[in-house]
């Protein structure tokens, strides 16, 4: 049996590598709308962040995020992203 390749993303805060599976990825749909992307299939441009609270509060202090998805982001989609994280 071959064996399967397990695919790696980089944390757009903390730089760290980490298997898709754990981490959380945000996408910007090309309606411009900034969604959660649980199952990593939606379409548009995503940046991926580590499943912790206080990386979530680092991207929102420096706006990472919004950089890397060329977008402003409102307070209830960190805090979307901050339930998300809470049920993991």
């Amino acid at each position: 049996m071959k064996v399967r390749k397990i695919p790696v993303r980089t944390c757009v805060v903390t730089g760290e590598k980490f298997p898709k599976s754990e981490l959380l990825r945000i996408v910007k749909t090309p309606s411009g709308e900034i969604v959660v992307d649980i199952t990593g299939k939606i379409n548009g441009r995503g940046a991926y962040i580590k499943k912790e609270l206080q990386v979530l509060e680092k991207a929102q202090k420096s706006k990472i995020l919004e950089r890397r998805l060329e977008s402003s982001i409102s307070d209830e989609v960190y805090d979307k992203i901050g339930e998300t994280i809470g049920e993991n």
